[in-house]
């Protein structure tokens, strides 16, 4: 198969990712292996091929937001038939017998492993993954629209649901990139206002687009306190920005695996009135299985641009740059619609 592969962490302006011709992976017991149609390009994957996440020693194919169809089949395997379309995501993996998971709270098991990071990814023609950790795609999104469902639908959903947000409450977004258009569609549908911060032109103008009641770039211009707040971008000179702009009682998410140092907070200015902060640690299976069946009754529409897959470090770049619009998604297959 063909593949992107990263042999070591560069930044992505040196085109790290090299186009290799690799052995076709064969599903063990339990797995079922993908013939790749789409892959969305993530945040996440800048952090892993830049070392803002730990280098796992190994050359990987990065890629966790993949869209496929099923090909073959590994000893065991049951839940879904070949021919079948399916979604990898993020969480490949976890014990299943730890507190955490017998809590319902396999996001923070200590096994866990995740897709293009700890083992390879969608950036390639064939993906294997274990049939548990795999998605159903709804009918309603073609492959393009299901790839960013799959890593920035879910853990935007995750993060709406660590901020508490109730219908008909108030929302800020502290940037706007592919979690943050997913998550304003969803807002919107609880009857939501929707307020936007964010640098970037283009981004501000997709938010309009998508019905944001306020848009701008700095917190202190925002019309009224929001009951709820998400950072998306990885700025943690953002949380005491984000706090002084929260009502009382109110929740700050925290939605990347990364972000720069946070400053100094003051108590009485960010914390005090109980206020929360609340972290977001990858996600669950039902977070996956929750979103997926509300953006396709809502009908969320993901805006995507596409690459082809050996532009991959293009691809990356532009994310880096902030110059995507919405999210960015690999065409691994030309046939790659429903």
């Amino acid at each position: 198969m063909k593949a992107m592969v990263l042999e070591g962490c560069a930044s992505v302006e040196s085109a790290p990712l090299k186009w290799m011709d690799l052995p076709d992976p064969i599903p063990g017991p339990g797995e079922v292996r993908v013939r790749v149609r789409t892959c969305g390009v993530c945040r996440t994957d800048l952090h892993v091929i830049e070392c803002e996440l730990p280098f796992q020693g190994h050359s990987i194919i990065p890629g966790h937001q993949v869209v496929g169809v099923i090909d073959r089949l590994g000893p065991g395997a049951k839940r879904f038939k070949t021919g079948q379309r399916i979604g990898i995501a993020w969480l490949r993996k976890t014990c299943g017998v730890c507190d955490f998971c017998r809590a319902g709270k396999e996001n923070l098991c200590e096994s866990s492993r995740f897709t293009g990071y700890h083992e390879h990814g969608g950036y390639a023609e064939l993906a294997v993954v274990n049939e548990e950790f795999a998605y159903a795609i709804p009918e309603v999104f073609s492959d393009e629209q299901a790839s960013p469902l799959l890593c920035a639908g879910i853990i935007g959903y995750r993060s709406l649901k660590r901020s508490g947000l109730s219908p008909r409450q108030r929302l800020a977004l502290y940037g706007f990139g592919s979690s943050a258009h997913i998550v304003i569609q969803i807002a919107l549908s609880m009857g939501c206002e929707v307020y936007v911060c964010t640098r970037g032109a283009k981004h501000r103008e997709l938010a309009k687009s998508l019905g944001a009641n306020w848009v701008g770039e700095d917190p202190g211009d925002m019309p009224a306190p929001a009951d709820s707040a998400i950072i998306f971008a990885p700025a943690g000179g953002l949380v005491p920005l984000a706090l002084e702009h929260l009502k009382k009682g109110g929740t700050l998410a925290l939605a990347g695996i990364y972000m720069s140092p946070t400053p100094e907070l003051d108590y009485e200015s960010h914390l005090f009135y109980e206020k929360n902060i609340h972290s977001v640690t990858a996600n669950t299976r039902r977070d996956g299985e929750e979103l997926l069946r509300i953006a396709a009754e809502i009908p969320v529409k993901p805006q995507v641009q596409l690459f082809p897959l050996r532009e991959a470090n293009r691809a990356l770049l532009w994310l880096k740059e902030d110059r995507l619009e919405g999210s960015g998604v690999l065409v691994v297959d030309s046939g790659g619609t429903k």
